[in-house]
Formats: C-alpha cells, sequence, structure tokens
C-alpha cells in the first residue's frame, strides 16, 4: 500500500539540479534522456508553494506544473475522486487539486455543469518589498478535478501545466526537475545510473525511493516491529497453556501414582502431559489461522473497514502465504517450547524427587 501511494505520484526517477533550486530546461536534453534503456516518457515540472484563495478562504499550497504526460506517468485518472483528468481544454488552463486541500478551501466539483474556480497567489521572482507594493501575482484557474493519492498530496498538491506556472512565476526557460516514467521490467536503480553517467555532476538524480527514503524505511522497519509484538503476545498467552498444564499435573497428580505402579516409565508419563500441551496450543493455532484468514478474506471480499479521510476506501489486505508460514512456524515453536519446559520442570520436582524419597 505504501509503495502504491507514494511511487505512483512520485514517478520512477526525479532528476534536480546539483547546484540550486531551478536549472535552464535547455541544460538538459530530454530526447537524449528518452533514448535511455527502459526511459517511458519523461515530464519538464515546476515546484513552487503558493496561496490558494476560494471566496473568503486563504490556503498555502505546493503548485507543481507539468506537462499533459505527468498525468498518464501518474495513472492520474484512476486516482480521481471526482471530476475530470485534463490541466487544459479549449486554450483554457485547469488544476487538480487534492481531495483535502479542496475541502480546506470549502471547494467542490459541481456534478453537472461548470467549475469552481480559485485564485492562486505566486510569489513574483527577485521582487523587492516595499510598502504598498504586491509581491504576489495572482490568476483564477478552474479546477477540473480532484486527486487522492496519500495525505500528504491530498492536503497540499494542486497540479496545473508547466505553462501556466512559468507565466506566474516568470520563469522564462527555467524549471524544477524532470520527472522520467520507466518500463515495469526495468530496475528503477539501474535505469537511474545509466541517466546520472549522461547528466554528470551537475544534476542529482533520485529513484522514487530515494526520495521518499524515510517513509518506504520506516514502512518496513514497521513489519519487523509488528513481528517482535506478536512474539511477545504469543509469550503472554502461552502462560495460559503453562497454567492449564500444571492445574492438569496438580489434579492428575494421584493417577500418576496409579501408572507408575502399573510400570510406567518417567517417559511416559512425561508425554502425556507434552502432547496434551500440543493439543491445547494445537487447537489454538487451528481457530485462529480459521478466524484470522476469515477476517482477511471477508475484508478483501467486502471491504467493510474503510480509512478515515480516503474517501470510503477500504483498509487494503494483502495476504501472504510466507507471512503465513512464518508466523505458523513462529506460534509452533513456542507451543513446542512451552509445553516442553513446564512439563520438564514439574517431572523433575514432583516425579524424580518423589522417586529419590
Amino acid at each position: 500500500m505504501i509503495e502504491k501511494l507514494y511511487s505512483e505520484y512520485d514517478t520512477d526517477i526525479t532528476i534536480v539540479s546539483n547546484q540550486g533550486k531551478t536549472f535552464d530546461e535547455d541544460e538538459i536534453d530530454l530526447k537524449k534522456i528518452s533514448s535511455v534503456e527502459g526511459v517511458v516518457n519523461c515530464s519538464k515540472a515546476i515546484d513552487e508553494i503558493v496561496v490558494l484563495k476560494h471566496e473568503k478562504k486563504w490556503v498555502n499550497a505546493q503548485m507543481t506544473g507539468i506537462d499533459s504526460s505527468f498525468l498518464d506517468m501518474t495513472n492520474m485518472s484512476k486516482h480521481m475522486v471526482d471530476g475530470e483528468t485534463f490541466i487544459k481544454k479549449n486554450g483554457d488552463d485547469f488544476g487538480i487539486i487534492g481531495a483535502s486541500l479542496l475541502d480546506k478551501l470549502g471547494g467542490f466539483i459541481p456534478d453537472r455543469v461548470g467549475y469552481e474556480s480559485i485564485q492562486i497567489f505566486a510569489p513574483k521572482r527577485d521582487a523587492k518589498v516595499r510598502l504598498g507594493s504586491n509581491p504576489f501575482k495572482s490568476q483564477f484557474i478552474q479546477v477540473a478535478g480532484r486527486m487522492n493519492f496519500n495525505r500528504e498530496v491530498n492536503a497540499e498538491r494542486i497540479v496545473v501545466s508547466i505553462d501556466l506556472a512559468k507565466d506566474l512565476l516568470n520563469y522564462g526557460k527555467d524549471i524544477s526537475a524532470v520527472y522520467v516514467d520507466v518500463k515495469s521490467d526495468y530496475q528503477n536503480e539501474d535505469v537511474k545510473k545509466n541517466i546520472q553517467q549522461l547528466l554528470g555532476k551537475a544534476f542529482v538524480v533520485k529513484t522514487n525511493y530515494e526520495k521518499n527514503e524515510l517513509i518506504y524505511k520506516t514502512s518496513k522497519s514497521e513489519k519487523i516491529i509488528v513481528i517482535v509484538i506478536l512474539v511477545f503476545i504469543f509469550i503472554l498467552a502461552a502462560f495460559n497453556l503453562i497454567a492449564s498444564l500444571t492445574m492438569l499435573f496438580v489434579e492428575k497428580k494421584d493417577n500418576l501414582k496409579t501408572l507408575t505402579s502399573m510400570g510406567a516409565d518417567h517417559k511416559t508419563l512425561f508425554n502425556i502431559f507434552f502432547y496434551e500441551g500440543l493439543l491445547i496450543s494445537g487447537k489454538g493455532i487451528l481457530f485462529g489461522l480459521i478466524l484470522g484468514y476469515a477476517v482477511c478474506f471477508f475484508q478483501v471480499y467486502t471491504g467493510v473497514l474503510s480509512m478515515p479521510n480516503s474517501g470510503g476506501e477500504a483498509f487494503p489486505i494483502a495476504m501472504s502465504y510466507k507471512d503465513g508460514l512464518l508466523i505458523l512456524t513462529l506460534v509452533c515453536g513456542l507451543s513446542l517450547l512451552f509445553s516442553y519446559l513446564p512439563v520438564k520442570m514439574m517431572m523433575k520436582k514432583h516425579i524424580e524427587e518423589g522417586d529419590s524419597n
């Protein structure tokens, strides 16, 4: 889920300047970039913080000016809450805005006719702040639709055409980045190395994983943390098994003497309680697996549990047989351990010591 949410908006590879916030678009030959093996498409981009106004509400936002190819690179049509997927129509400029950002502005997407208009205030480049002067250049833009990628994009981003962004920011030929889309059967890291060799040290080339390195590392370490917590819960639950075996041993202590007098050795007595522990834990494992996978299948096919602030999108579940096997191995291992040790200690304390007395 993390990879899907962040990798689809953040394209496979991003190229930025190593020396400043912007660079002249002529410094990069997009045809050469497109000719690199594995590259599908490229898009020039401009990123800048702007202020949005709708009626009496003001909100800070991150404006991204892009080529129309960016919409295909990010599968924008699949992430639309409502509205349409375009940034230009009949010569007019439109914007695609984050779902939460439009809510902050108190705007909406009309069902049938017309479009909401918002005003964009962009800082004037190299403008000197003087008393009474306006440091912003503003323009009204119509909203074509609202997008839903992840919390950050939904709350901060508005996507417009790169021509509009250049006009608002007076960037001329300057751009902030170049976004690169990589074929699915190629490794982003391999394509990145080829592009970096082509561009040299003047530019920084990052994959989508490197761009959101903290998020991906956190999501990977989170799985390890969850496994550790599960093991801790299994250990706590194992005390119930120990208690059950102890009570059983105390209740059947007189019967053990009878079995001993009939010729049962220590190994036979040990196996009785050891296998009893395995049967108790095995029953728990069986019912636990059935119930756990039933809940997962129910969520997959019904989507009854939805994520907050997601427009009703269901909590995603991906059932991995490797994860199931890992959990089963951990539980079985702990069951063996907590069936063996208590019985061994009780046999040593009550039976072997009793024989010596």
